[in-house]
């Protein structure tokens, strides 16, 4: 059998179940939430308010790698609790990073599905943790990863025994400075067409800015992504971390409105 470091694959999972949500099915999957855990009023007002527009899948961080060790580093296992708490709420399911194989057993037991961070993308021994748990994983590409070098950190993950792996395009580091990130919408078509591993888009860290993450969103899902993971916070210009991409309630709820017309144009669907 092909391996998928090689671009072709024979089967593996088309489709990740979480609970009673299908990623990679005729229904996309919709993340949203804000960057960082900052509060329980935060998180909550976020959760109400992006499940009300149509997210079935809360995001936030409760563990944050962070460029500058002054930064905000998250809540930890406080925040961990406080998604806990928005899931028991809302009926949302949660996806979190975990940063390092040290912390797998905590976040696992409160995440639906754990979060690889470009950083983290060739951490090789939490990959191969994560090949020993049965929660599914989202992989997000390094940043400056080719795309035959995600699919092997994916390869990681399914040969240890984790076969329920989401791929997640969030940009590339380029030449180019006006944006954060290239999103590489060349890689959702690719991935689309030589593995049958879902994928998902992130627009917010591929693009950097709010006002480009709806334009960039069509797009992705236009080239054939299963999903969407989008940054929104209840007032983004007090966001602890990323409140530049970050959209408002409001602003996803816009997002959400366009994404169910390019959804009818390439045979998908968002069931509010």
């Amino acid at each position: 059998m092909k391996v998928l470091a090689d671009l072709t694959v024979e089967k593996h999972q088309q489709v990740v179940e979480v609970a009673d949500l299908k990623i990679g099915g005729e229904e996309l999957a919709i993340m949203a939430g804000p960057c960082a855990v900052e509060s329980k009023k935060q998180l909550l007002e976020t959760a109400v308010e992006v499940k009300k527009r149509g997210a079935k899948i809360l995001r936030g961080g409760a563990f944050k790698p962070r460029t500058s060790p002054h930064s905000f580093q998250g809540l930890g296992k406080r925040g961990l609790e406080i998604l806990a708490t928005a899931r028991e709420e809302t009926g949302l399911k949660i996806v979190t990073e975990v940063l390092d194989s040290e912390d797998l057993d905590l976040v696992n037991q409160y995440a639906d599905i754990l979060q690889v961070g470009s950083r983290n993308m060739q951490n090789f021994g939490l990959l191969k943790k994560l090949g020993q748990v049965d929660t599914p994983v989202l992989l997000k590409r390094g940043y400056a990863a080719t795309i035959k070098e995600w699919l092997s950190a994916a390869e990681y993950i399914i040969s240890y025994g984790n076969s329920q792996v989401i791929l997640c395009e969030r940009g590339i580091r380029t030449f180019e400075t006006a944006t954060r990130n290239t999103l590489d919408l060349n890689a959702i078509a690719l991935i689309k067409e030589k593995t049958d591993l879902p994928i998902i888009i992130d627009p917010s860290h591929g693009t950097g800015q709010s006002s480009l993450v709806k334009p960039l969103a069509r797009a992705g899902i236009g080239a054939g992504a299963d999903g969407i993971i989008v940054e929104t916070h209840p007032q983004p210009e007090q966001a602890l971390c990323d409140g530049q991409q970050s959209l408002t309630p409001e602003e996803f709820g816009d997002l959400i409105a366009d994404l169910k017309r390019v959804a009818a144009a390439v045979n998908k669907k968002i069931i509010a």
